[in-house]
């Protein structure tokens, strides 16, 4: 099975100057927990919800005047959508991500693949597996 078949086409995105604020009112808009960074068509980071509250409410930042580059994770774990489903699977999983840009033959990002998605292709077997791996660290 190919990333393809599971993923979620289309990806909203956010720059890096993009304000905190926007990133959080464009996720709760789209009811997405994650959003690609990108910079001249590139992916350059990722920002997520846990981003926004751990990393910008919790320490006291104003998300209204933050950007968005001085939150995001700049090491991004992606795959392709030609990819097999196991091996981009495997990435998620080493990397303890929920959630996975896709991408295009450069580097810019053409869909998303959750933990969701894995568990609504009926493939409980990758499910498990996945799942057990990316909350390890909270058991």
């Amino acid at each position: 099975m190919k990333i393809s078949e599971i993923m979620h086409e289309g990806v909203a995105s956010v720059t890096p100057l993009a304000l905190v604020s926007l990133a959080a009112k464009t996720m709760r808009d789209l009811d997405i927990g994650a959003l690609p960074v990108v910079d001249n068509g590139r992916i350059v980071g990722i920002i997520t919800d846990r981003d926004i509250v751990v990393r910008a409410i919790a320490e006291g930042e104003d998300p209204g005047k933050l950007p968005v580059r001085e939150l995001m994770t700049r090491k991004v774990v992606c795959c392709r959508a030609d990819d097999e489903a196991g091996s981009a699977l495997k990435a998620m999983e080493t990397a303890h991500v929920r959630r996975m840009p896709v991408l295009d033959g450069g580097q810019s990002p053409v869909g998303m693949v959750s933990l969701g998605d894995v568990a609504s292709a009926h493939r409980p077997d990758m499910t498990d597996e996945l799942v057990k791996a990316v909350t390890a660290h909270h058991a």
